[in-house]
């Protein structure tokens, strides 16, 4: 986009003072010629931009003009734009964008707001049901991430009830969809899905932060455990023709196809948090899937074949 590259082209003129336009041409990574045009429409749409010959010389603000975008890179500056343009946006958010326009050039604003408006953030599945059921209580761990405090955490655990704890709040991070606190425990550092926060209370306690502390590294290392704990298991079987796509949308890059058999069926391995789990995923397939091992896999099958034909199977006698 030429309008992100003359607002980076500003930026470098703001920190260095006086550039040349090979100075530009490196920075940008463009042509010398490009850069020349880019200066050139800087001034030709009002910027206090002037180019001085000779040695020595080059292109200058007129008395060190500078503009509010101060410390901002073309990059960063465009994110912005673009992350704060939802329609979900905070009322916060949406009027720090309307002000960065406004401290734009008047010929870059027009780019600057197409961008803003460039997105639009559902939070609904097709389905109606929301994908972000811990939002509420999004702006309160952030503002206790901010203040450095202690708060009382209602959660509650797949298949367990609500309970209480008192957390440290110390970042916030997104994947896949959803939205994690990272926070100090009494046994170390944990992730909580915010979908499962039930409620948030600061208290007066200080929020104790490890020494040498960085939320980027410190996610790395939870979420490789996070990975290592869904791929703990590994299940074989064999699968009908026709079911690839399904298995693909089912499990993903967790799943492992081999050998096309004689009687055309294929084999395949998927990974999971354990053996249970991914033989109930699988028992939606019915007989167009067949569990080879492990044994606690073809046991769990056989106990919901069970369940399923008690509720479902013909009434005793008919």
């Amino acid at each position: 986009m030429r309008a992100d590259r003359l607002v980076a082209v500003l930026l470098f003129l703001q920190a260095r003072g006086r550039v040349t336009a090979a100075e530009v041409a490196a920075e940008l990574e463009v042509s010398e010629r490009t850069a020349r045009r880019d200066l050139e429409a800087l001034s030709i749409a009002g910027i206090p931009v002037y180019s001085q010959a000779g040695r020595g010389g080059g292109w200058s603000l007129v008395g060190g003009a500078r503009t509010d975008l101060t410390g901002l890179t073309a990059g960063e500056s465009r994110a912005l734009f673009l992350a704060a343009g939802p329609s979900s946006a905070t009322p916060e958010l949406r009027s720090a964008l309307r002000k960065m326009v406004r401290a734009l050039p008047s010929t870059l604003r027009s780019d600057a707001e197409a961008a803003s408006k460039a997105g639009v953030a559902d939070s609904t599945d097709w389905s109606g049901t929301a994908l972000t059921a811990g939002a509420s209580h999004l702006e309160a761990l952030q503002r206790a991430v901010v203040d450095g405090v202690q708060v009382r955490l209602g959660y509650t655990g797949p298949g367990r009830p609500a309970g209480e704890r008192t957390v440290h709040p110390l970042g916030l991070a997104a994947k896949a969809g959803l939205d994690y606190l990272v926070a100090g425990t009494e046994n170390g550092l944990r992730t909580f899905r915010l979908d499962r926060v039930t409620s948030v209370e600061a208290t007066d306690g200080r929020a104790v932060r490890p020494e040498g502390f960085d939320l980027a590294t410190a996610w790395r290392t939870l979420a490789a455990r996070m990975e290592d704990r869904m791929l703990a298991a590994t299940v074989r079987a064999r699968a009908g023709h026709g079911t690839e796509q399904i298995l693909q949308g089912l499990f993903g890059g967790r799943l492992r196809t081999g050998r096309t058999l004689s009687d055309g069926w294929t084999e395949i391995e998927v990974d999971g948090p354990s053996p249970e789990v991914v033989a109930a995923q699988l028992a939606g397939l019915g007989a167009r899937v067949e569990v080879l091992e492990p044994p606690a896999a073809r046991e769990r099958l056989a106990r919901l074949a069970s369940e399923l034909a008690a509720v479902y199977g013909p009434p005793a006698g008919g």
